[in-house]
């Protein structure tokens, strides 16, 4: 099972690896929800949606159903 933003707990990183071609919206990609860059899950809303999330320092409120989509690789946090 492929972990997704949605999959994250709170506090949780990842890298993002892929989501479909013409899925994301385009201000998404302008915020930085790009392949590569680091995303953290900040907060889920009381009724499970919206996730909040940080995307590279900016922080994004985006829908369960599009954070489904966007595949990430776990990081191990070391401390």
């Amino acid at each position: 099972m492929k972990a997704t933003v949605a999959s994250l707990k709170k506090g949780q990183k990842g890298i993002i690896q892929e989501f479909p071609d013409d899925f994301l919206p385009i201000k998404l990609f302008e915020l930085g929800c790009l392949p590569g860059n680091l995303v953290e899950l900040v907060q889920v809303a009381p009724l499970g949606d919206p996730l909040y999330i940080d995307v590279n320092g900016t922080h994004l409120a985006i829908r369960k159903s599009l954070a489904e989509n966007i595949v990430v690789t776990l990081v191990q946090h070391h401390e």
